[in-house]
């Protein structure tokens, strides 16, 4: 082969690599949303100004959830990533608008965790399975899944580029975070932890 071919495979290669990484690193993490004031929007009570993620779980955090939701959450450490916030949309922190929650088929409920989908989307398929497991485990929390090919202005709306999308919504129709992969379920039981009324 002739060296600009085995530079060609070598700068491909390297960037497939590359891309692979970030992906892996990225895919499933829920990554706090940065509040951004406008006429619809409040503060989110507690939130800081960057982009805090829950990074991803060894096993050892997984073995940790015995059943005891707190002790899981527990488990699960907060780092914060600057510049992690590959999503600054306008929705950033933002209550989403009774017309929207409506249209998506989202009732009230203290929070929400709100799927967007597609038909033939595998990790799809995981995050309704963990996310339906953690709305049984939890009180308060429902779980609903929208075909985001149905709802394409929606979709628009809330800057979803690739399924599974998953928010989570407080009480007040607030987007609090959001994750597009398969985020594990502590990762979703700490972020509820954080919202859900204390009993």
């Amino acid at each position: 082969m002739d060296p600009v071919g085995v530079s060609a495979v070598a700068v491909v290669l390297v960037a497939g690599v590359a891309v692979g990484l970030w992906r892996r690193r990225t895919d499933g993490r829920l990554t706090a949303v940065s509040p951004v004031l406008s006429q619809a929007a409040a503060p989110v009570a507690g939130a800081g100004s960057g982009a805090v993620g829950l990074v991803g779980l060894a096993s050892s955090a997984d073995a940790a959830f015995a059943g005891d939701p707190v002790a899981a959450a527990a488990a699960v450490p907060a780092v914060a990533e600057p510049g992690d916030s590959a999503h600054s949309s306008d929705i950033s922190g933002t209550r989403l608008s009774a017309d929207l929650l409506k249209r998506l088929g989202v009732e009230s409920a203290p929070a929400t965790l709100l799927q967007f989908s597609t038909a033939f989307c595998a990790p799809c398929r995981a995050v309704r399975r963990v996310s339906d497991e953690v709305a049984a485990l939890l009180p308060g929390v429902q779980h609903i899944e929208v075909d985001a090919e149905s709802h394409l202005t929606e979709v628009r709306e809330l800057d979803v580029w690739r399924t599974p999308t998953l928010f989570v919504l407080d009480a007040d129709g607030r987007v609090i975070k959001r994750a597009t992969g398969v985020p594990s379920k502590p990762q979703l039981i700490a972020t509820l932890a954080e919202i859900l009324p204390k009993s």
